[in-house]
């Protein structure tokens, strides 16, 4: 039983992680129908633009959840200021375009972004450092445990959905962002500017991988310029499980993702004998998707994507 719920544990911090990447693909998707290849790349610049930042104030005598803080500011801005850049620069020209040729603007923008990071960082792994607490908190005596990092995953995630279903559902930007969504060109006329709101949107998405990679380093402790590849394609799982452009389906799909894999992980090597060990986890989550799509291809949700008039 400790196993299991250890596993429970470890796999809602997973799909804790994966739904913050998810959200940032499921509100672009909602909005203009595109699907962003190079959202994974987003997250890992944040990554290392906080291990960057936390190496140069390493000797500043500051607290380590200060340092922590102020190296996620500093990937948010850069991250927003990136998602913005690749917006603007490579998929504004391609909004009315076929929709094979904004994909594959992505999937090039996802090299290029690995490319570039392997020049400025290099391409060996790094160390993230232990900047919070890492005793373990006993959940009860000799039982699972968790941490204070996974903790604080655990309450991001909770209070980043409850402030995008706020932001979406009442406020005059996500107003105008499912007004967009609906009809860009009639929105227009009412006043809304959808190249405005577009942005905007990927700038939240952005700050959201950010955050993703900030967590994830601190969990994982480590950095290199190819980690945003398969959170990125795992995020875009649990979006299609939960239902693309829907924000509460994006968030179930992810933690449902993230429970099999650590239950696979788990009990991988029992079930199969030892043929199969925990570094084939991913054939669980890739045979659920195909199990979801089969079933139900809109999602366990629902897609929710504005019908255009």
């Amino acid at each position: 039983m400790e196993t299991f719920v250890q596993q429970i544990i470890n796999g809602l911090v997973l799909g804790s992680m994966y739904a913050l990447v998810a959200l940032g693909y499921t509100m672009v998707y909602g909005i203009i129908n595109l699907i962003n290849f190079a959202h994974g790349e987003v997250l890992m610049v944040g990554a290392l633009t906080s291990w960057t930042v936390v190496t140069l104030l390493a000797e500043s005598g500051l607290p380590g959840w200060l340092i922590l803080l102020i190296s996620l500011l500093c990937a948010i801005v850069v991250c927003a200021a990136l998602n913005f850049t690749i917006e603007k620069a490579a998929y504004r020209p391609l909004r009315n375009a076929p929709r094979l040729a904004p994909l594959i603007t992505a999937m090039g923008m996802s090299l290029l972004l690995q490319t570039l990071a392997m020049i400025v960082w290099k391409p060996n792994p790094k160390p993230y450092p232990i900047l919070l607490p890492n005793e373990p908190i006993f959940l009860w005596a000799d039982g699972p445990v968790i941490g204070v990092v996974q903790c604080l995953i655990l309450g991001l995630t909770v209070a980043i959905l409850a402030g995008l279903l706020w932001l979406v559902n009442r406020t005059k930007l996500g107003r105008a962002m499912r007004a967009t969504a609906e009809n860009p060109r009639v929105a227009a006329l009412m006043g809304v500017r959808p190249d405005m709101v577009i942005s905007a949107t990927f700038i939240i998405g952005a700050a959201l991988a950010a955050v993703a990679g900030v967590m994830w380093a601190a969990n994982y402790g480590t950095v290199q310029h190819t980690m945003g590849f398969l959170p990125g394609l795992k995020a875009f799982t649990a979006a299609v499980l939960g239902g693309i452009g829907n924000l509460a389906g994006a968030v179930v799909g992810a933690v449902l993702l993230g429970l099999v894999e650590a239950i696979g992980a788990g009990y991988l090597g029992e079930l199969t004998g030892g043929v199969l060990g925990s570094q084939y986890v991913d054939i669980f989550a890739f045979a659920l998707l195909i199990l979801v799509l089969t079933l139900r291809p809109s999602g366990l949700l629902g897609e929710r994507v504005a019908d255009r008039a």
